[in-house]
């Protein structure tokens, strides 16, 4: 066409046929080296796709466990002169991913991500238990007011807001997230008018990478939280149950709390790391009963769920943890196993004249295992477990983590004086620790059964051992026990809490600029067996509850 073109605007044209065979041989040697460019064009543009290629597998490989990694690569023309600029319409992958949500944003070279949904939350128990979250260790009995009445709350606290910042330098990766809700604590006349809900943190940490190691401080998931992949900080890379109650899944272990942890990757299917995470020693929900004569001196060294700052603590809480990610075929298959050191630190004063305070200390330990395996095609199985002794804190706290009770002081034997009478004392007593063993556990499935349908279930259950001893301070006549679990203890003294749990969600639609609107169901069945039932009481304690949550999730 280009010569066509020159032959019309040329108007020294010949008629003569020998010019003319020569103007159009001229024509086709032009037409040739106009298509020799064209070829030449297309062998770079080819190269430039394989290029960009390689690159983008380079970067998946070099960081296989935390997700999609954007860079700004610079592409190598010098190979050609002709190089071509991409259009929009032919802008490389990582430019496109560059962008992960339409509400992001850039302040100098990090990428700001908000985040979060809307929740309208529907919540009907079959006894009143009184919270928004399940408090799985107090549901009420059917000889109490609370197990003859029905509940029903409307609620929208359990609303989010994310944000995410993330920024790379050199070979420097670094992700700062935080987290919040509405389910703080509240002021106790906050649902008679304005139901002004309080802001809470959940999640707050900076996450560094570089090469195969990773560093993450603040406030985050435990590592006794089962992941759903490598060993991830992110919200989506933790197994929490698709639940919609607050306080999740009955067996689900965890915390969320101010930690340190150090990761090493070695491969693309390896992680491992050791975390020191916030201790407390725990004694229970009001659960367990202190010696009469060291009451007073115990009450605030021992965390019993009443406000915790003031609990010493002998060392933070050491959680080493290692998982493998692989792949069978096309199915996703995640194993983990991590480990728990934590320790208990009390003292007293003993019963013995011209005594000093006396220091004791008692250190456990636990283990966890979790395996997220991809059975079928979008249906995943999924189990986790932990047994501690000593660790009932990470029980959703439904086990004490330590029981006191008294001893012969050194060099002397503990002894009422005068028992049952108004006079009556102690003397030559001590205090000994004892940790108390319990576990928990949950197995279940996931099935993503079309792409807007996801049917769930889980069974779990928690178990917390027994730990009494006779109280020898205690100057009546017929010495009670101490501790968890004993003979006529409360029936807040709970062997077993188990909880099945079915669920379905629906996503009536969804758009990468405007979100996605879902259903969320969640029908739940708990039963509660303390240690000692009194004769004519109910064996167990049971709740039937039902969830429908509306959720409205930013793009």
């Amino acid at each position: 066409m280009s010569g066509l073109a020159i032959a019309q605007a040329n108007s020294n044209i010949s008629s003569d046929p020998a010019s003319l065979a020569d103007q159009v041989q001229k024509m086709q040697q032009t037409m040739a080296e106009q298509q020799k460019q064209l070829l030449e064009t297309q062998r770079d543009l080819e190269k430039l796709r394989q290029q960009l290629e390689v690159q983008s597998q380079a970067v998946s490989a070099a960081s296989p466990d935390h997700g999609p990694r954007v860079v700004n690569a610079s592409l190598n023309t010098t190979g050609s002169a002709r190089a071509p600029i991409p259009t929009a319409g032919d802008a490389p992958p990582q430019a496109m991913e560059g962008k992960e949500s339409p509400l992001s944003f850039k302040i100098g070279g990090a990428d700001f991500t908000p985040g979060g949904f809307m929740d309208f939350t529907s919540i009907f128990r079959t006894t009143n238990e009184g919270t928004l979250g399940t408090n799985f260790f107090n549901i009420p009995f059917n000889n109490a007011v609370p197990g003859h009445l029905t509940e029903t709350r409307f609620t929208a606290q359990n609303s989010r807001v994310s944000l995410k910042a993330h920024d790379l330098f050199g070979k420097n990766d670094v992700t700062g997230y935080v987290e919040v809700d509405f389910l703080g604590n509240d002021g106790t006349n906050v649902e008679v008018t304005s139901n002004s809900h309080t802001l809470r943190q959940r999640l707050y940490f900076i996450d560094y990478k570089r090469d195969k190691w990773e560093l993450m401080a603040g406030q985050g998931w435990s590592w006794l939280t089962p992941n759903r992949t490598g060993l991830s900080p992110m919200p989506s890379d933790i197994f929490y149950s698709q639940n919609i109650d607050f306080n999740y899944q009955v067996g689900l272990t965890w915390t969320r709390a101010p930690q340190f942890r150090v990761a090493y990757h070695p491969n693309e299917h390896w992680s491992l790391g050791v975390a020191a995470e916030n201790p407390e020693q725990f004694g229970g929900q009001g659960e367990i009963t202190y010696p009469s004569a060291f009451s007073a001196q115990l009450g605030g060294q021992i965390d019993s769920a009443a406000g915790g700052t003031a609990v010493p603590n002998l060392h933070p809480d050491i959680i080493p943890k290692i998982a493998f990610d692989g792949m069978a075929g096309e199915k996703h298959m995640h194993a983990e196993v991590a480990g728990l050191l934590t320790s208990v630190r009390i003292t007293d004063l003993p019963d013995v004249t011209g005594a000093t305070f006396v220091k004791h200390t008692k250190t456990g330990g636990g283990i966890e295992a979790a395996l997220n395996l991809e059975l079928l095609k979008n249906f995943h199985f999924v189990a986790n477990g932990f047994w501690s002794d000593g660790g009932g804190r990470y029980i959703f706290g439904m086990a004490p983590d330590v029981v006191a009770y008294p001893v012969n002081a050194p060099g002397t034997t503990c002894v009422i004086n005068n028992p049952g009478t108004p006079g009556a004392f102690a003397s030559g007593c001590d205090l000994a620790l004892s940790l108390v063993h319990s576990g928990s556990g949950i197995a279940g499935f996931e099935a993503q059964v079309t792409p807007k349908t996801m049917l769930f279930g889980y069974y779990g259950g928690m178990y917390a051992q027994r730990n009494y001893h006779l109280d020898l301070t205690s100057v009546a006549a017929t010495q009670p026990n101490v501790g968890f679990g004993a003979p006529n203890s409360a029936n807040s003294n709970n062997r077993t809490v188990q909880e099945p749990t079915f669920g379905y969600i629906q996503t009536f639609w969804k758009k990468p600029q405007y979100g996605s609107l879902q259903l969320i169901t969640q029908a739940s069945y708990l039963t509660r067996s303390p240690w000692f039932v009194a004769a004519g009481a109910p064996k167990n304690a049971h709740l039937t509850m039902v969830w429908l949550d509306l959720r409205y999730v930013l793009p």
